[in-house]
């Protein structure tokens, strides 16, 4: 090294002969005072020079008080940060606690066994922390999941490790406390794990052909985890700690007292409804007076019963009792929704006066709701009770010119095309006015919504086959639609002497109406139509049919066809599809039918 410029033969003082670092709130003269000041060229007396005063920043100890006092600056005070992830509070890279603190958790994640592991944790109290317990599992984890061979575990260990979490874990914050409970349910199923990743290795070296090489083996497992079960003292003291930290639970806020009809409407919006709904009905409106029942009680009632086919006699009657009693306040736009549940199940009320209320209450509001009326009357044709001073009414031109011009015009007058329709096969002797034929329109010119919404349950695609296969495609027609617009499954036509022949070669078509052809030009074949029966035609829990599926049923029959019906009872016990065409046989040899080779 070079001399520092100056007299001759002058050096640059060592560090160890006179200089002393300066200690917080010292200065540079105390610490350089009693040496011998040389005079070096450019720098002033009393200052070292300044490769001496490099070495005695270099050889000064890490502190930040004593370096600023040798560099002439204010020592700078530790700060704090507020709280660390552990929710401590320690200054950055200081503090009374900091070095050893930190130095245990260097420790703690070096540890080459979990005797090591506990040894630091038991011989440290004053420097463990609560967040130095997941870094002893965690490291402990990764110590039994080490590969080839993990270090050996004692027993005791382990259950000394447990002991000494479950008496410290009082003090663990929730996020600690969270760490632990995850790390000792993963040290838990650690040996089924590594077992298993054993059978899939040594599945695959068989699989290879490898167990000829002289590959090592691996050890068995030696693994000792039943200090960690899921219901061991460690899981459940964490697991309880756990809960005591969670906020507690608010009550359960007390039910509003539901009296009569709100009880009632209660019970039908309850999402728990469909186990028991009759009965629950039932009790809830028993339990009703009669000022609590109000329309709006009744209406959801009456919907939830056609929504639901339930055709439970006791709701009925209440309903039907309702309208009779409350004839004066309501009006035909709630009537037709009370009325709804008795043509769709089919039900005729035992009260004397409902048929009549209904009259009067049609009379006093046909021409103010026009739809609304004709829904009444599609309830009550349904029920086969028509009113004959209602149909003069719809019929008349002044109602169909009125209810041209509305946006539901269409379906009004297919609802008139089936009142004209059940007029005419129906009721003979009436002798008032009708449709006008131009203003006639089929009555359902598709399947019904119900069917489409459960095609996919229908039975009509295995009967179509089994019948393909019985008889042949010439000689079913599926799907049709026959006038007046009603659908059809299947239909056949017959001869006079039972053999079924090919649709395509007759007219499929019985005329309607049927009083317009006279008998002695009427064609001699017959038309049977096979009717499936499926479990949603039904009024639900019974052997009803619906107020729709009676209908037409009725008028395919008054018309003239010959109606075979196929019960879903019936199509759901064949077994495959060889007991179903031996079933469609059978129902076809019933009615005297016969045919040709099987399949055409």
């Amino acid at each position: 090294m070079r001399r520092p410029r100056g007299e001759p033969g002058s050096r640059a003082p060592r560090p160890t002969e006179g200089a002393t670092c300066a200690g917080p709130g010292e200065s540079c003269e105390k610490a350089w005072a009693g040496r011998p000041k040389p005079l070096v060229q450019g720098h002033a007396a009393g200052s070292p020079a300044p490769n001496s005063m490099l070495r005695v920043l270099l050889s000064a100890q890490a502190s930040s008080a004593r370096l600023s006092g040798l560099l002439l600056l204010p020592p700078v005070q530790p700060c704090c940060l507020g709280p660390n992830k552990w929710g401590d509070h320690r200054p950055p890279g200081g503090g009374p606690h900091a070095g050893p603190v930190q130095g245990l958790q260097r420790l703690l994640e070096q540890a080459r066994s979990p005797g090591e592991l506990l040894r630091w944790l038991g011989q440290n109290p004053t420097k463990v922390r609560a967040h130095h317990y997941p870094v002893a599992l965690r490291r402990l984890s990764q110590l039994l999941g080490s590969l080839p061979q993990p270090p050996p575990v004692e027993q005791a260990t382990l259950q000394d490790l447990s002991q000494l979490i479950i008496r410290n874990c009082p003090s663990f914050d929730i996020h600690t406390i969270h760490v632990c409970l995850h790390l000792a349910a993963l040290l838990a199923d650690l040996p089924a794990q590594k077992t298993e990743m054993r059978r899939t290795e040594d599945s695959l070296t068989k699989t290879a052909g490898l167990q000829s090489r002289a590959a090592p083996s691996l050890p068995p497992l030696t693994l000792c985890l039943s200090g960690f079960p899921s219901d061991g003292p460690l899981m459940c003291a964490l697991e309880q700690e756990r809960r005591f930290r969670l906020p507690p639970k608010p009550p359960p806020p007390l039910p509003p007292i539901l009296r009569g009809g709100q009880r009632l409407e209660a019970a039908l919006s309850c999402p728990c409804f469909q186990r028991r709904p009759q009965q629950h009905l039932i009790r809830s409106l028993a339990e009703a007076r009669p000022e609590e029942l109000t329309p709006h009680v009744m209406v959801l009632l009456a919907q939830h019963l056609a929504r639901h086919r339930l055709r439970e006699p006791q709701l009925l009657e209440a309903i039907a009792h309702f309208l009779v009693v409350q004839e004066a306040q309501l009006n035909s736009k709630v009537v037709q929704k009370l009325v709804l549940p008795f043509g769709r199940l089919n039900y005729v009320p035992l009260e004397q006066q409902f048929m009549p209320c209904l009259e009067r209450i049609l009379a006093r509001e046909a021409g103010v709701a026009p739809l609304a009326t004709v829904n009444i009357l599609m309830s009550l044709c349904q029920l086969r009770c028509l009113p004959f001073r209602a149909l003069h009414f719809v019929f008349s031109p002044g109602f169909i010119n009125h209810v041209s011009g509305t946006p539901h015009a269409l379906i009004v007058r297919r609802y008139l095309s089936l009142l004209d329709t059940a007029v005419e096969l129906e009721l003979p002797g009436y002798r008032g006015a009708r449709l006008p034929r131009r203003q006639q329109v089929p009555i359902f010119p598709q399947p019904l919504i119900t069917d489409r919404a459960r095609c996919k349950y229908s039975h009509k695609d295995i009967v179509a086959e089994g019948l393909r296969q019985l008889l042949g495609e010439e000689k079913y027609r599926q799907d049709l639609t026959v006038p007046p617009g009603y659908s059809t499954d299947f239909l056949l036509c017959v001869s006079s002497c039972g053999s079924v022949l090919p649709v395509r070669a007759q007219d499929p078509f019985l005329p309607y109406p049927p009083r317009s052809c006279p008998r002695a030009t009427r064609d001699p074949a017959q038309r049977v139509v096979l009717m499936l029966r499926e479990r949603w035609h039904f009024c639900r829990d019974g052997r009803v049919l619906l107020g729709s599926r009676a209908l037409r049923e009725r008028h395919l029959g008054l018309m003239g066809y010959q109606l075979l019906p196929l019960p879903f009872e019936e199509l759901e016990s064949q077994r495959g599809l060889p007991q179903l065409k031996s079933y469609l046989r059978q129902k076809l040899q019933a009615l005297g039918l016969h045919w040709g080779p099987e399949g055409g």
